[in-house]
């Protein structure tokens, strides 16, 4: 095993032609990129003020447009989807720090949100990234679950927005058949302690995660007076002017006193005394500071980065660093180099689609990605910010390895090879980023020239060594 390509592979996002030898101590080359700020986008697709016009666009068009109208609406989302997508996908094709960017995508999907089913988070996913992964990707657990909570993303995605408690102010005042319609929603609750946080097994009940989605009723979006709160206010004029909004009238998070459940909590056997927004911010802290919490991250990370069945001494040292330093990321991502595991020549990683395609794209040395890698991993049924349930997509060889997936990514191979084969890429230059000893066929096959280099390269990035990272 070359250890200099299982850092550039397995920790970062592919290997490109020449790169290795770049690479000194293959540890030290990964935690270097740890250090300094977490690296931000160089262009911003969307402002804040572009994403909330979409948004009350396609709102208005809903309520009252023409067919015409609807359409327009779904077209300008999309077109800041499409572009949201694209650079995302270009940082991590050109990233010097792809150790990081792994981390970015490996949160992102832990803590996903996607725009299969609903449209506004189409819109919202690439800020949602933006904002709360890659701002807290080297910084505390708690810190960046909490913004999730607060993202308009998460809180359509999971209908928190929707939330009412049945106790609340706006309940009591509002017209019972509209309490009765939106009231008390459990979605983010259940997802935040089973995926989020403790896990399946971490010891929690039904009747925490009543309490849980008691605690948060309130956290909502303001700037687009959402249905929850559209639906209270309708009720009386006192209830109206107790509605609240971000002090600059932007589409975000904000709190709604109106439309919280009040009252002492439990959860998991501690006490909440009512504190306003407060109580479920303790409530998320302390969730994120469980040892279940702790070593349920722990698996998924160590399942990531070294096998699809985790060393369980492995497990047990990286959920040991998450605990001793509550949840601070960096040193978690630093305990992850060091795992002897890691860096064994039995422990294998199956590429997911999207890990296949960046690594195709850093490999082929192509600087950005374009508008047609989208529908790519469309294809290849992975496509951004789109899991098909909020567990996210799955990260291991039985998920990625059936023969239709394979067959894809080899005619993706064969079309990308044909664009770039004109660039007179010499094949024998790929061998550099697969870690095959020098007596393997693949370098005779990728230095025959009576094989034409499109097809050389094509069966590079279709072969099994490419699979894998």
């Amino acid at each position: 095993m070359d250890a200099r390509l299982r850092a550039l592979n397995r920790f970062g996002l592919g290997a490109r032609p020449g790169e290795r030898s770049r690479v000194g101590d293959p540890r030290d080359w990964l935690k270097a990129q740890l250090t300094g700020d977490p690296p931000q986008l160089a262009t911003t697709p969307a402002t804040a003020t572009e994403i909330a016009d979409a948004l009350l666009a396609l709102r208005r068009a809903a309520a009252g447009g023409t067919d015409q109208d609807r359409a327009e609406a779904r077209r300008r989302l999309m077109r800041i989807a499409v572009e949201e997508q694209r650079t995302a996908l270009t940082e991590r094709i050109r990233s010097g720090r792809p150790f990081v960017e792994r981390l970015v995508a490996f949160w992102s999907n832990h803590l996903c949100v996607s725009g299969q089913s609903k449209l506004p988070v189409v819109v919202l996913a690439g800020s949602y990234e933006r904002d709360v992964i890659r701002r807290h990707v080297l910084g505390r657990f708690e810190d960046m679950v909490l913004a999730s909570a607060r993202h308009p993303a998460m809180l359509f995605y999971l209908d928190n927005y929707l939330s009412i408690g049945p106790g609340s102010p706006a309940a009591q005042r509002g017209p019972q058949r509209q309490g009765a319609r939106r009231g008390l929603n459990e979605n983010y609750a259940r997802e935040l302690l089973e995926l989020h946080t403790l896990g399946v097994d971490g010891g929690y009940t039904q009747d925490d995660v009543i309490e849980l989605a008691r605690a948060l009723t309130g956290w909502t979006i303001a700037g687009l007076r959402g249905p929850a709160a559209a639906a209270v206010a309708r009720g009386r004029r006192r209830a109206r002017q107790q509605m609240q909004e971000r002090s600059d009238g932007s589409i975000g998070f904000v709190f709604q006193e109106v439309l919280h459940e009040p009252g002492e909590r439990t959860l998991l056997g501690r006490r909440y005394p009512q504190s306003g927004a407060a109580q479920a911010e303790a409530m998320i802290r302390d969730l994120c500071h469980n040892p279940a919490t702790a070593r349920f991250v722990a698996r998924k990370l160590v399942t990531h980065f070294v096998s699809d069945e985790p060393p369980a001494a492995a497990v047990d040292r990286i959920a040991d660093v998450f605990r001793r330093t509550e949840g601070d990321l960096r040193a978690v991502s630093e305990a992850l180099v060091d795992l002897p595991e890691a860096w064994s020549e039995e422990s294998r990683k199956f590429r997911t689609p999207q890990d296949w395609l960046v690594a195709v794209l850093r490999a082929l040395e192509i600087p950005e990605a374009n508008n047609r890698l989208a529908p790519s991993l469309r294809q290849l049924r992975q496509p951004l910010w789109s899991p098909p349930s909020p567990k996210g997509y799955g990260d291991t060889t039985q998920e990625w390895a059936d023969p239709d997936s394979l067959l894809n990514r080899a005619e993706l191979a064969r079309s990308l090879a044909r664009r770039v084969g004109r660039q007179r890429i010499e094949p024998r230059r790929l061998a550099d980023v697969v870690d095959v000893p020098a007596s393997d066929p693949l370098h005779t096959l990728l230095a025959d020239t009576s094989i034409p280099a499109d097809e050389r390269i094509a069966l590079l990035l279709a072969s099994p060594a490419f699979q894998w990272r």
